[in-house]
């Protein structure tokens, strides 16, 4: 256990359906970082872009893009996170991973499709919230459209953490901005989000705005529409003292979602 995690939030383009290529790209960028970050967060769907069409990329649970997620954790020492185009037993799932440094591997399926792009016509619906712990912190990672959904998002596990990676267009990201502050805030917990920047193969842009705040919606660390990688650290007694002494969540509505 420990108090404090350094996350890293790598903001970068991503080619289109082509998984070799972005784990190359971002290889190149993550390996120069120094030895001595917890938690490398990466955009959604990473490998291949917000893809409609995942019968044409998408991996299994032993494909190799897990392998090289599981290599660079062990080699960084590092948790990696991220989504994926995933094919499982027939169904397609827009999937979070989080990989730890032993290869231990926790999944999250995407509750909230995109219905907007059809993402809900093709992709299966998860059905259950994750949270994990990971030194010393508890952790609740989500993607992307789940931000606008604040009940699923709750607080009911007193977790310290929540990780967004997202696709999230400039149309909207006003939005982006506006939530993920509010998450932070009504939470009461630090929250560390990924978007990617670049133009998809469907002319959709996507401006970045990856981005640390803490526990009273504080910017720790923004990135706005630059690619590289962003590195925050987040405090676990900081956190604490300032739960213990204002008491918010003691007076929290437990909401579920069935």
């Amino acid at each position: 256990m420990q108090n404090t995690l350094k996350i890293a939030l790598v903001q970068t383009e991503i080619v289109w359906q082509d998984p070799d290529s972005n784990r190359a790209l971002l290889y190149d960028k993550i390996d120069p970082i120094a030895d001595d970050l917890d938690i490398i967060v990466l955009p959604e769907m990473f490998a291949t872009g917000f893809t409609m069409s995942p019968s044409e990329c998408a991996e299994t649970m032993n494909g190799p893009t897990i392998t090289w997620m599981k290599d660079l954790a062990a080699k960084k020492n590092s948790a990696v996170v991220g989504s994926l185009a995933i094919e499982d037993e027939g169904l397609y799932f827009n999937r979070l991973l989080f990989v730890q440094p032993d290869g231990e591997i926790s999944i999250y399926d995407k509750r909230h499709l995109f219905s907007l792009a059809g993402e809900d016509e093709i992709y299966t619906a998860g059905n259950a919230k994750l949270i994990l712990t990971f030194r010393g912190f508890r952790i609740c990672p989500l993607i992307c459209y789940d931000l606008r959904f604040p009940a699923f998002s709750r607080n009911n596990e007193d977790f310290d953490l929540m990780i967004y990676v997202a696709n999230w267009p400039k149309t909207r990201i006003v939005a982006w901005d506006a939530l993920l502050k509010a998450r932070a805030i009504e939470n009461m917990c630090y929250v560390a989000a990924v978007n990617r920047i670049g133009e998809d193969q469907n002319g959709h842009f996507y401006p970045g705005h990856s981005q640390g705040l803490d526990f009273l919606g504080e910017m720790l660390v923004s990135s706005w529409e630059n690619e590289g990688i962003f590195v925050l650290t987040i405090d676990k007694e900081s956190l604490t003292e300032t739960r213990d002494k204002l008491g918010f969540l003691r007076d929290r509505d437990v909401v579920t979602v069935s």
